[in-house]
C-alpha cells in the first residue's frame, strides 16, 4: 500500500489488452492506483476515464528492457503480467514475450519487494507440448516461479468476450464463407454398415479438438480476487468454463447464435497445417501452423486442478454471453425481425 496515498498501487503489464481492460476497471473501482505498462501508450489512453483523475496512468515499457521494467514496477504493491502473443512477428517472438519478458518482470518484482505477482499463462502449457506457444508458456511459468516463488499462475482456456479473437473471427467468416471448417476432424471417415443406425458415414468423429471456453469477466474476477487471498501464493489455477465443447459443437453454437445456416466440412489437422502455411503470411494471420499444433491436444482443465471453485467463483456459460455481442453477425433477415419488435 502506498505510504503517501494509503491506496494499493498496481502495475499491469499488457493492461490495455483484452483481459487487461477488465482487470483495470475492477481494480479502479476498488480504489487502486494503476500503472498500465504497455508498448503503445496511445492505445492505453482509453482506460483513463475508467478511474478518477490521475488514478490510471498509461506507462510506456519495453519488457525486453530490464531497466524500463524496473521503473514501471517501482513502488508497486502488486504486479500483474498479462503479456502474451498468439503468433510471432519480428522481434515479438514467443521466447521474447512469454519467457524472457516474463522473467524480467518477475525479477524486477522480487527486487522491488512487491507483495503479489499475478502471471497469466495458458491452459495446455507444457514443456513437451507440440506447439511452441504452449512450450514457451510453460517455460515462462518456470522462469517466473524461479525468480518469484510466491507468484500466482493462471492458465485460462480460450477466453471469450466482446473483444475476443476466436468467436468474433469465426462469426465474421460465417458472413461470406459458403461452408465452415471443423478443424481436427479425422482423415478417414467412419463407415457403419449396420446396427441400430444402419448404413452411414461419420465425417467428424469426435468433432475435433475439445475446448472449455471461459468468459473474460470471470478471468478478471479470478485474478483480482486472488490478490487478496494469501492462500493463492505459489499456486497455479486452471480456468475453464462450465462446459466442454468439440470444435464442431462450437461451430454449431455460433451458427445458432448468428441464425445462419452453413454446411460444416471436416478439416483434418494435416490439411489445416498446409492451409496455415499460407494464412500465416498475412499481416494478421487467420491461422498459423503452430496454432494447428495446439489443436493436437484438447484444451480443457485437468482433473483435480484448482480453478474457479477454489476461489469461490462460478464460471459463466458461453450460451449466456455470446448472444450479447455476436448479434451484429446475424443475418439481415433476423436483424430486421428484431428491429420490428
Amino acid at each position: 500500500m502506498n505510504s503517501r496515498t494509503g491506496k494499493t498501487r498496481v502495475t499491469i503489464f499488457g493492461g490495455s489488452g483484452f483481459v487487461g481492460r477488465h482487470i483495470v476497471r475492477r481494480l479502479a473501482a476498488e480504489g487502486a492506483e494503476i500503472r498500465v505498462a504497455v508498448r503503445d501508450i496511445e492505445k492505453a489512453m482509453y482506460l483513463k476515464p475508467c478511474g478518477d483523475v490521475g488514478q490510471i496512468a498509461p506507462w510506456q515499457v519495453n519488457i525486453a528492457d530490464p531497466a524500463q521494467v524496473a521503473t514501471a514496477i517501482a513502488d508497486a504493491d502488486v504486479v500483474i503480467n498479462l503479456v502474451g502473443i498468439l503468433y510471432e512477428s519480428g522481434a515479438r517472438t514467443f521466447q521474447a514475450m512469454h519467457v524472457d519478458g516474463a522473467a524480467n518482470i518477475a525479477r524486477a518484482a522480487a527486487a522491488a519487494g512487491v507483495k503479489r505477482l499475478i502471471h497469466m499463462s495458458a491452459l495446455g502449457a507444457d514443456q513437451y507440448a507440440p506447439a511452441d506457444y504452449a512450450r514457451t508458456k510453460w517455460a515462462g511459468e518456470a522462469a517466473v516461479l524461479e525468480a518469484f516463488p510466491d507468484a500466482t499462475i493462471f492458465r485460462p482456456s480460450v477466453i471469450f468476450g466482446p473483444e475476443d479473437n476466436f468467436f468474433n473471427m469465426f462469426a465474421g467468416m460465417m458472413r461470406f464463407l459458403p461452408v465452415m471448417p471443423v478443424i481436427g476432424a479425422p482423415f478417414i471417415p467412419k463407415i457403419s454398415l449396420g446396427g441400430e443406425d444402419g448404413f452411414g458415414i461419420d465425417f467428424f468423429g469426435d468433432g475435433g479438438c475439445k475446448f472449455q471456453p471461459v468468459f473474460v469477466g470471470d478471468v478478471a474476477d479470478a485474478m483480482t480476487k486472488a490478490i487478496g487471498m494469501d492462500e493463492t501464493k505459489g499456486q497455479t489455477y486452471e480456468l475453464g468454463g462450465p462446459k466442454v465443447y468439440s470444435f464442431k459443437e462450437l461451430m454449431e453454437l455460433l451458427l445458432a447464435v448468428t441464425d445462419r445456416r452453413k454446411m460444416l466440412v471436416p478439416l483434418p489437422l494435416g490439411i489445416a497445417a498446409m492451409e496455415a502455411a499460407f494464412l500465416q503470411l498475412l499481416p494478421k494471420p487467420l491461422l498459423t501452423t503452430d496454432q494447428v499444433k495446439l489443436m493436437e491436444r484438447d484444451n480443457v482443465t485437468s482433473d483435480g486442478a484448482p480453478g474457479f471453485g477454489a476461489l469461490g467463483l462460478e464460471p459463466t456459460a458461453a450460451e449466456a454471453i455470446l448472444p450479447t455481442y455476436l448479434h451484429r453477425f446475424r443475418t439481415p433477415r433476423q436483424q430486421g425481425a428484431e428491429a420490428a419488435h
